[in-house]
């Protein structure tokens, strides 16, 4: 299995011994040794995860890297964060996925409605097996610890991944803007309700929704 390692915050070494990763597209920024690559369709499993994010807009262009020695990847100076999976499974949205072991198996779930009025549903990318996945963030990324006695509402932009044994709700007609007065489109947070981890960062994307 391949090993990773956060070489400062922003860029992840991964040493390869015959082995294989699988990596965002264009993340290599160097390696040694001997390093064959190879440009991946869809970045799910097999014909039924490229139809799937064809479907779904969950865009995921992914390559594989084999062979002996180390390769480097970094995208956009974003912050890297490392998770070890032991069978269970990870959901990231494909833009803050980096590199994972490439026996992790990948995939698209839907995740839930965003709100009656639209009908537009949301899809995220899962990886789940043994073996590590490095995450980015814009920004140090913070993970914050749900209990049954304490749910979490996430700011849908503010939102990188999960894991554990929780149950994700969309909750329409509030966001934090339209609390503070600003903000427009369709308003709603992500409630986690269960037992897990949910990592955030301090900035936010423009999602589906537009102006949130």
């Amino acid at each position: 299995m391949a090993t990773f390692r956060l070489q400062g915050s922003k860029v992840l070494a991964v040493s390869m011994t015959g082995d294989s990763v699988k990596a965002k597209n264009g993340s290599m920024v160097a390696y040694d040794g001997q390093m064959a690559f190879k440009k991946m369709s869809g970045g799910g499993e097999g014909l039924r995860g490229m139809v799937t994010r064809r479907l779904t807009g969950e865009q995921m262009e992914v390559m594989e890297v084999r062979g002996q020695g180390t390769c480097w990847f970094a995208d956009r100076a974003s912050e890297i964060n490392l998770v070890s999976l032991h069978g269970e499974k990870l959901w990231v949205e494909a833009s803050n996925l980096l590199c994972t072991d490439a026996g992790l198996r990948t995939g698209t779930t839907f995740t839930g409605m965003r709100g009656g009025a639209t009908g537009n549903g949301l899809f995220t990318t899962t990886v789940e097996g043994t073996g590590q996945a490095a995450i980015m963030s814009d920004g140090p990324a913070v993970v914050l610890r749900v209990t049954p006695q304490y749910p979490l509402q996430v700011d849908p932009g503010a939102y990188i991944a999960h894991q554990g044994n929780l149950q994700q709700h969309f909750q329409s007609g509030v966001t934090f803007r339209t609390l503070m007065g600003e903000g427009g489109g369709e308003a709603f947070q992500i409630r986690f309700e269960g037992d897990g981890l949910v990592y955030v960062q301090p900035s936010e994307r423009n999602t589906i929704g537009g102006d949130l």
